[in-house]
């Protein structure tokens, strides 16, 4: 017998040789249906996979990331099957599960796969998932697997196994095909009931443009129609509330690429826009007690080898700038940190003078490769809302804390409300990747995750994702789509003081290293709007959105009092403005409506007479007459519902 235990602690014991479905059967047949993958002790397996140690079991379901993979993956079997029934001297590479779906990359040779081809794909798919062939895995000698793909005259294949060793290959056969394939399958295909091929691209072999390119087919699949249905809906809303379409739409940004891609230009709506952001942050950060500062977009390249930021991104950065001087260099900046190491240095500390907290809404740079650009969330130059606290050891505890009771001020003005948070640390096996010692890396990891248990925070682990610098914690936000975004970091660092030589000195009289907190809210500016803008559609808050109230004259006539009504909106700090074009009202509304301006107060001869306003809600319709005086309280009320004080 062997004993297994489960995720909630529970310890069961079955017959060697038991598999993880004979485990989900034991725990209830209805479950036991909806598992399609499994994981052994920290390694995935097959629901087949026989069980003959003692052990930890995790079962998947669709609704798991892992299962989903698992799901995803042995579709992307699948479609090499299908392609290959279409095109049977196309040569097979691989066929990852990604985010939402799969891909394979196939050489097609003079062939070639077009939209027009996607349903007979789908088709054809379903018709070889309908057979319930079951997932097998085997292990395969080097000698043999290199023989089966050399006779194929597969090179990319064979590229693949001459870098694995004998012993670690293995292949999975499905119907009547095999592939090279290290494991994670669902146990049949007649689980998959939906597909969809998304999208055909090229690509490199192994992403390098020296090499072949292939053919990359995506698809996505589901254990149920109706869950495709709802996906490829969410698509459709997605690409409505697209920032791309949106910021052009209501007039926020642009690019141009005599400017340079990846570097927008922001239109006099959306400065608007991002200079109350930033007002609404600068309020909240001085009544925390932050400083604001100003860095150059520029320094020595010294600057940035002592902090290290040029080694780790050197490369990508743009190239460094030449002056008159003999080796003189100087980068764009790439991150605002160093500068505000330079500013603490500029006089001597006491511990009575600490924590300093110093703030800038600085814009940094980085030579983002151009097919990774991508609108406002992947740019080369933006502006971060960034601050760095010098503390004690002592005061590190309740800063870190402080700055989560802002990071989450943030979110509920802003309509974030679904979120968790990440706590980023180290990979041990990858030291070369970081800076300090792993002594120093412990205290600032284990600070980090006490701080985020007293607050109550729903957070998850993960290895690998620290800083070079210093461990963090990530706030993935959740958006009215159902998409994470990495929205705010917090990061502790005990290694730019050291590099910088940054002291203060204690209570016994000696100098000591104070401790780093870094610090953004917002995390970009670009990235953050346009997070926003997808979230509400661009549908902002009313205390953010660029235009509150539209002013409509249902004639030239009351253009007069349109202007009066305007000017006591105004003179009540509500941001206005009169649409007297000469349109008919109807047509006024509607491009209130899609301009997504909250309010529009409708004026005629009734109105002018009586001295009040009919008001219209965008997407609601009508609210009724009010007096100005009513209105301007209304407006006010409903500002206060989502924007309150720090």
């Amino acid at each position: 017998m062997i004993k297994i235990t489960l995720p909630d602690g529970s310890i069961k014991e079955f017959a060697a040789g038991s598999t993880p479905m004979d485990v989900a059967k034991n725990i209830s047949e209805g479950f036991a249906r909806n598992v399609i993958s499994a994981n052994f002790n920290g390694v995935t397996v097959e629901t087949s996979t026989p069980l003959t140690t003692d052990g930890s079991l995790i079962l998947y379901t669709f609704n798991d990331a892992s299962g989903k993979k698992a799901f995803w993956h042995s579709s992307a079997h699948v479609l090499a099957e299908t392609i290959l029934s279409f095109h049977p001297t196309a040569k097979l590479t691989i066929g990852p599960a990604i985010e939402n779906g799969f891909y394979y990359d196939v050489d097609l040779g003079e062939e070639v796969i077009s939209e027009n081809d996607f349903k007979q794909l789908e088709n054809r798919f379903l018709e070889i998932a309908r057979g319930k062939h079951e997932f097998s895995m085997r292990a395969v000698s080097k000698a043999d697997a290199l023989s089966l793909y050399q006779g194929e005259n597969n090179p990319y294949k064979v590229e693949l196994i001459e870098n694995l060793t004998d012993g670690e290959i293995t292949f999975c056969d499905h119907s009547n095909f095999t592939d090279l394939c290290r494991g994670g399958h669902i146990p049949n295909t007649g689980i998959i009931k939906a597909v969809k091929i998304m999208n055909v691209a090229g690509a490199y072999w192994r992403g390098d443009e020296k090499n072949n390119q292939l053919t990359r087919v995506y698809g996505i699949s589901f254990p149920k129609q109706k869950m495709l249905t709802e996906y490829l809906e969410l698509l459709e809303e997605a690409k409505k509330r697209d920032h791309r379409k949106l910021g052009k739409e209501l007039e926020l940004f642009t690019f141009s690429q005599k400017v340079g891609a990846g570097l927008p230009l922001w239109l006099p709506k959306g400065a608007a826009l991002r200079s109350r952001l930033e007002n609404f942050l600068k309020k909240a950060q001085k009544k925390a007690g932050y400083e604001m500062v100003m860095t150059p977009h520029i320094g020595q390249k010294e600057l940035y080898v002592t902090s290290g930021h040029y080694e780790k991104y050197g490369e990508d950065s743009f190239q460094a700038i030449k002056t008159p001087k003999m080796d003189e260099e100087f980068l764009l900046k790439p991150m605002n940190c160093p500068h505000h190491c330079e500013v603490y240095n500029f006089k001597p500390y006491s511990y009575k003078d600490l924590p300093k907290r110093f703030a800038e809404f600085g814009t940094v740079y980085r030579y983002e490769q151009s097919g990774e650009l991508h609108g406002l969330t992947r740019v080369r130059g933006f502006t971060q809302d960034d601050a760095h606290i010098f503390c004690t050891s002592e005061q590190l505890d309740q800063e870190f804390k402080d700055v989560i009771d802002l990071v989450l001020y943030v979110f509920k003005s802003l309509g974030f409300e679904d979120f968790t948070a990440q706590v980023s640390i180290r990979d041990p096996k990858n030291p070369d990747k970081y800076i300090g010692d792993v002594a120093t890396w412990e205290i600032a990891e284990n600070a980090i995750i006490n701080a985020a248990k007293d607050k109550g925070l729903d957070f998850v682990i993960e290895e690998g994702e620290a800083a070079f610098y210093g461990p963090k914690l990530d706030f993935m936000v959740k958006d009215a789509l159902g998409r994470n975004w990495q929205l705010g970091t917090i990061q502790v660092d005990y290694n730019l003081p050291e590099r910088f030589d940054l002291t203060y000195k204690g209570a016994d009289n000696q100098l000591h290293r104070p401790v780093m907190i870094h610090r953004a809210p917002f995390g970009s500016m670009e990235r953050f709007i346009a997070v926003l803008l997808e979230h509400t559609g661009g549908n902002f808050p009313l205390w953010l959105t660029p235009e509150q109230v539209i002013v409509l004259p249902i004639s030239e006539k009351y253009q007069k009092y349109s202007e009066k009504v305007l000017e006591s909106l105004e003179n009540s700090e509500i941001r206005a403005l009169v649409d007297s074009r000469n349109e008919k009202t109807g047509r006024k509304i509607r491009d209130a409506e899609v301009s997504k301006i909250p309010f529009m107060i409708i004026v005629g001869e009734k109105e002018e007479e009586e001295g009040t306003i009919s008001v219209r809600r965008h997407g609601e319709g009508d609210l009724g007459t009010f007096t100005l005086e009513e209105f301007v309280i209304f407006i006010n009320k409903e500002v206060s519902k989502t924007l309150v004080a720090f």
